[in-house]
């Protein structure tokens, strides 16, 4: 089994998935304190196995706490604050103090993993940022990494929402070319209507039927919005408007189901259900089993912000094969 470090951990989407594509994670960093304490529930509450969560600055981690994990680590994955990088921001990115990348570049030194796997929004591929990529392409070359980019379309993996993420996978060159990207699902994405349906019908709505069939798309991404800018809501103006012609009233998260007697489905988004917190970590692809601890904002925070698992589970299971094969090609060189 491959060992895994997992940065900016937060609710632990990317962590989940890369767990069922076969690694099994060492220590887990993240700030957030709720964050971590759902780490720490489903971890404990599901016996994970994971090692270490650790509450702490990544840019901390990276100067005095990563050297115990040396030569223990095979991959290196996180998923780096992306407002540096978003189009719904300034987009400063290097310039911006919450831009991580070379704390990341830092660790990846320090630890030497097999592999690397690096998530964030898709603006990172915009022209402004082309030469500060090939400025991390030239730290890794120079840590003996060989990288790799691409957008992958979360709908491609069975994940109910669009959700378009750039992916950088490093790794030593003799692993580079048995690595190859997945390839999209061949059955598409369930509708929003055919996710939600029974949790919207489990607490007797007589109007879940006429929604379902009216929720008949994909979801627009969701936004988890940060510390400092969103609330328990679906995000700004247009995602709202995206939502409402799903017959989802975005300005509000929910605390329960729409019951008996609710209106039903009518035009003007008053009249329309809300999502619950679990209902929309299932447009994230979230298992129903994985918990999320704290308030209800703080909550969806961790499920907006998160890196849907079956993503990272496609992604990781490539990294994965990519590493076992060359392993296994070099335990046979050296028996015989």
């Amino acid at each position: 089994m491959y060992t895994s470090l997992e940065l900016c951990a937060g609710a632990g989407g990317q962590a989940l998935g890369l767990h069922h594509a076969g690694f099994k994670h060492i220590a887990l960093i993240d700030n957030d304190a709720p964050a971590c304490a759902t780490l720490r529930l489903n971890n404990a509450e599901h016996r994970l196995g994971w090692g270490d969560i650790i509450e702490e600055d990544l840019n901390t981690f990276a100067a005095n706490g990563v050297s115990s994990y040396s030569g223990k680590i095979d991959l290196v994955a996180g998923g780096v604050p992306c407002p540096p990088f978003s189009k719904a921001g300034k987009q400063l990115g290097q310039d911006d103090e919450r831009d991580l990348f070379p704390a990341a570049i830092t660790i990846v030194a320090k630890t030497k993993p097999k592999a690397v796997l690096i998530e964030n929004v898709s603006g990172l591929l915009d022209a402004k940022f082309a030469e500060y990529r090939k400025l991390i392409d030239l730290k890794f070359s120079e840590l003996g990494y060989k990288t790799t980019w691409n957008l992958l379309n979360a709908s491609d993996f069975g994940v109910p929402q669009l959700r378009p993420r750039v992916n950088l996978v490093a790794l030593l060159p003799e692993y580079f070319d048995e690595f190859h990207w997945p390839q999209p699902n061949l059955t598409p994405a369930p509708t929003v209507g055919e996710v939600l349906y029974d949790l919207m019908a489990i607490d007797g709505w007589e109007g879940a039927d006429e929604w379902k069939a009216k929720a008949n798309t994909i979801a627009p991404t969701l936004v988890g919005g940060s510390k400092k800018h969103g609330g328990p809501d679906l995000g700004p103006t247009r995602a709202k408007r995206q939502w409402q012609s799903l017959y989802v009233n975005g300005h509000l998260i929910g605390n329960a189901p729409p019951g008996k007697g609710y209106i039903g489905v009518r035009e003007g988004y008053e009249n329309m259900p809300h999502l619950t917190v679990r209902m929309a970590a299932r447009i994230q692809g979230f298992p129903d089993w994985w918990q999320f601890s704290g308030k209800k904002t703080s909550s969806y925070r961790q499920v907006g912000n998160a890196f849907p698992p079956p993503v990272a589970q496609a992604v990781g299971q490539q990294i994965y094969k990519a590493l076992l094969t060359v392993d296994q090609r070099i335990s046979t060189t050296k028996v015989a």
